[in-house]
């Protein structure tokens, strides 16, 4: 299965209890930043620019807590910055795991080996490690060299360790196709439990020359798609069609919201007007409608998972897309 029958069940009965509820915007995924400090500067990061001033602010335990406690998602995403740079990440992911939250640990891998005989597996708990290429163009993006080799050992440790890894690969302008195939080809010889891809998102504090306008992105991924030869995919079947142009979805940046050293960040992971002291304060204080393709220029070529995946799985309320769904997370294959 994509997802386990745990996390599954969990999703399903969660969703079904809020929109019997009437609940018209309720979280999916947490989207905790505990610090912002990272050991890369990669070429479509916007994190270390836009919080410059503050990169040494790291979020307590006990408000990584809260901020768990108050969002009430099932999973929460750490994320940052690089998370293993934080002095007690690992008594975050304990405590998280300890209350039944699902945590995705997400990591450029430098640090990862060594990280793993700190911790133990455990089925709430999966790594997710950041790939943009193979080795050459990783190591270019990440602006470092042997980032991909150790971030491919870290891999394979963790997978003869029991630990789920899963994998997010980012795609740019300039990204070779191919080159992409023949990563995804790697990550399922060395047996990963999902592959999740996803096109750059422009941010204002860098160049635009690097990212892709919606029409490059349906033709990219397309092609992507059609040479996939097998790989499992943690991106829904129905987000795919949107990718490549053949579904429209509507963003629902409220299901991703982020926590961060700054606050609750709105109206989302990638744009941030403002931050607020709580999460009830952001749900009820941004100005949802103002945001979207069409209404706010930073949003015109987002396609971004954080915004539209919870639309997918929203969407698939009808019988003939729920049961797709339900095949791809049992099968892998759409």
């Amino acid at each position: 299965m994509i997802y386990s029958f745990n996390l599954s069940w969990r999703l399903t009965k969660y969703i079904t209890l809020n929109l019997m509820r009437k609940k018209e915007k309720f979280p999916f995924v947490l989207m905790m930043e505990p610090l912002f400090r990272c050991n890369l500067s990669c070429l479509g990061c916007g994190r270390i620019q836009e919080y410059k001033d503050i990169l040494n602010k790291v979020l307590s335990v006990e408000e990584c807590m809260d901020a768990a406690r108050q969002a009430g998602a099932p999973i929460v995403s750490i994320t940052g910055g690089e998370p293993l740079l934080h002095p007690e990440i690992k008594k975050i992911i304990s405590n998280l795991i300890g209350e039944k939250f699902f945590v995705y640990l997400c990591t450029n891998g430098l640090l990862l080996e060594d990280f793993l005989d700190e911790i133990k597996p455990d089925h709430r708990l999966s790594i997710v490690v950041h790939l943009d290429g193979m080795s050459k163009t990783h190591d270019s993006i990440t602006g470092r060299k042997n980032v991909f080799s150790k971030a491919i050992r870290g891999i394979r440790k963790a997978k003869k360790m029991n630990f789920a890894v899963r994998t997010n690969t980012t795609i740019y302008k300039n990204t070779d196709t191919e080159e992409i195939s023949n990563l995804f080809g790697l990550l399922k010889e060395i047996r990963t439990d999902g592959i999740m891809v996803s096109p750059a998102f422009s941010y204002e504090v860098l160049s635009r020359d690097s990212f892709l306008s919606r029409k490059e992105i349906n033709g990219v991924f397309k092609k992507i798609y059609e040479n996939l030869n097998g790989s499992r995919l943690y991106n829904t079947p129905i987000y795919w069609e949107f990718l490549m142009g053949r579904r429209d979805l509507q963003c629902m940046p409220w299901a991703n919201p982020t926590v961060n050293p700054k606050g609750w960040k709105s109206p989302c992971y990638l744009i941030t007007d403002k931050h607020y002291t709580s999460y009830k304060e952001m749900l009820e204080g941004t100005g949802w409608d103002n945001y979207g393709v069409g209404k706010d220029p930073r949003c015109k070529n987002c396609m971004v998972h954080c915004g539209y995946e919870a639309s997918s799985i929203l969407g698939s309320i009808n019988l003939t897309d729920l049961l797709r769904v339900v095949r791809w997370n049992i099968t892998g294959r759409s």
